[in-house]
């Protein structure tokens, strides 16, 4: 949250009009392409590929699919080869941030959306709301912003917003009020001031998501009907052996796990159905002794501003300065962190894709290429980690923010959101960072047309130095 505004501060970007023209919804026809629908329960099950097919998008929606031949494609489509090429839902990135504050440049607000799409990603939920992103959100399902659709966390509940019951209660009808989609909790929050927001928001009818205060604890948040765990908070307090004290060497913290309490944790969490966003990229960041030399040499960092890339830098060396955070206590705190995912993977936990871009060395888009290596290493196959970004989000929508799930698989009727790529991602995930094509709410984008769109904000954050 700090960083974010920190960012807002260095970037100083005059805003303007429009960054990106918005296309019209498209009558498209994908033919002899490869559909992932994401449909089957896993990559074994008939169905799960479906080869040859031709699929057609028209008004937003996929209206018609079946294999090549026999399906109708409507005078003036616009025909696409999907010879050798794949087509899946598009991406979601459910822990996102788009720049808080009232009035942040717009056209900072804009490549932010334009580099979530440009990696694929059509869905984000954004996890530090303020006013002007409700309008944001209509203006993206109208058509207006180009960008991927966006469900609005609201203004944190934290310590300072919520002290007293009464405080918490005062917020949640607020921001109930005010339409935002769910509710962002941060750390702090006392206990009475959980239990009045949990007894408010059911009668209110919104969600809640996100940390989980030490005064909670995680048995008491899932207990109450948390949606989803965020960072896996509460794990490292909840199964941590009871023989440490607080001289415990910080390496020696990360790597005493109690592996019977994580057990029960898992199978408690599995039982509940609570959806868990790891964010494991970032947190090998935030708890880590990184190379800033080597991260801000990845190709993404074209994409963010000088500013930006400054306070990513600061951010680490002051980590570095940090006696307790050694190569030895990052090397334990990474594997731990594994070690969770891994455990809550194997006993059924439900996984949903996030990473809490644009924290510290997280580009927006680019974030969810880096984290998905780290799901893969935890034991989930691939075709776990795309349903955890694709038709689980559509679920998490329905049964938490009660709104249409719409999305996620590739059917008829379904919103079109749909990613194309070269090649089998299944068998290579890293097809899925150059896309042939995103369609966004039945908007085609182009390859070229996002090549051209990154160049543009790579040159102007290449100006910036001369």
């Amino acid at each position: 949250m700090l960083l974010l505004a920190m960012v807002l501060l260095l970037v100083g970007t005059p805003a303007h009009a429009q960054l990106h023209d918005v296309p019209d919804r498209a009558t498209l026809a994908f033919e002899n392409v490869n559909v992932l629908p994401m449909t089957a329960a896993d990559e074994g099950d008939a169905g799960a590929v479906l080869p040859a097919q031709t699929v057609v998008v028209s008004d937003g929606r996929i209206v018609a699919m079946g294999p090549s031949g026999q399906v109708d494609v409507p005078d003036g489509a616009l025909r696409v080869d999907g010879s050798g090429r794949f087509l899946l839902p598009g991406l979601a990135e459910i822990h996102a941030h788009v720049p808080p504050g009232q009035d942040p440049p717009r056209e900072l607000v804009e490549e932010y959306l334009f580099l979530y799409l440009a990696n694929g990603i059509t869905t984000i939920r954004g996890m530090l709301g303020a006013p002007y992103q409700l309008e944001l959100r209509e203006e993206l399902r109208r058509g207006e912003v180009l960008g991927p659709r966006f469900y609005v966390g609201a203004p944190s509940v934290n310590a300072n917003t919520a002290p007293t019951p009464e405080a918490a209660e005062a917020l949640v009808r607020a921001h109930a009020e005010a339409g935002y989609d769910f509710l962002k909790i941060h750390p702090g929050v006392p206990r009475d001031s959980w239990d009045r927001m949990v007894e408010v928001a059911r009668e209110v009818g919104i969600t809640w998501a996100g940390h989980i205060p030490a005064d909670v604890g995680i048995d008491h948040a899932v207990a109450t009907g948390m949606a989803t765990i965020d960072h896996l908070d509460g794990f490292l307090q909840a199964t941590r052996r009871d023989d440490l004290s607080e001289d415990t060497p910080r390496e020696e913290v990360f790597a005493a796990t109690d592996p019977a309490k994580l057990e029960a944790l898992v199978e408690r969490l599995a039982r509940a159905g609570v959806w868990q966003v790891p964010t494991q990229y970032l947190w090998n960041h935030l708890n880590g002794y990184v190379d800033a030399d080597s991260l801000l040499a990845l190709p993404e960092f074209q994409y963010i501003s000088e500013g930006q890339r400054m306070g990513y830098r600061n951010q680490a060396e002051q980590r570095r300065r940090n006696p307790e955070i050694t190569p030895a206590s990052d090397a334990a705190h990474r594997a731990m962190r594994q070690d969770f995912l891994r455990a809550a993977h194997s006993a059924g936990v439900p996984i949903l894709m996030g990473t809490d871009s644009p924290q510290l060395f997280n580009v927006p888009g680019f974030a969810l290429h880096r984290e998905i290596p780290l799901m893969l290493d935890a034991g989930m196959s691939p075709y776990e980690v795309l349903v955890s970004g694709t038709r689980a989000v559509g679920e998490y929508v329905a049964s938490s923010l009660g709104q249409p799930g719409d999305f996620g698989t590739v059917q008829a009727g379904q919103r079109a959101d749909l990613l194309l790529v070269d090649g089998n991602p299944l068998e290579d995930m890293a097809r899925l960072q150059d896309p042939v094509g995103v369609v966004a709410d039945g908007r085609w984008l182009t390859r070229e047309a996002i090549r051209a769109g990154l160049d543009s904000i790579a040159v102007k954050y290449g100006d910036e130095g001369r």
